[in-house]
């Protein structure tokens, strides 16, 4: 199936950060993590991380899960098609 423009600008944002791109990598390695968890790994701040977290739901890099007090996050088949992608560009 063959995306618009606009849904591949979409996609493109979701790791249009190097800060995105390093969750990615974290994602990969480390799945189901939550935002605190992330945003310690990464030496961030929260809100920071959150708000990257956001972007990169809607593109569909990630998905969230409830997990009774946190909400744990790990890569979709399209954020790792995107991590894989980014790192043929090294």
């Amino acid at each position: 199936m063959k995306r618009s423009n606009r849904e591949l600008e979409k996609i493109i944002k979701g790791f249009a950060s190097h800060r995105r791109i390093q969750i990615l990598s974290l994602l990969q390695k480390e799945p189901e993590l939550s935002v605190i968890e992330i945003a310690e790994k990464v030496k961030s701040e929260f809100k920071n991380i959150s708000s990257h977290i956001a972007k990169m739901s809607i593109a569909g890099l990630v998905m969230k899960r409830n997990d009774f007090h946190s909400v744990r996050h790990k890569l979709t088949k399209r954020g790792l098609q995107v991590l894989k992608f980014v790192r043929t560009l090294e």
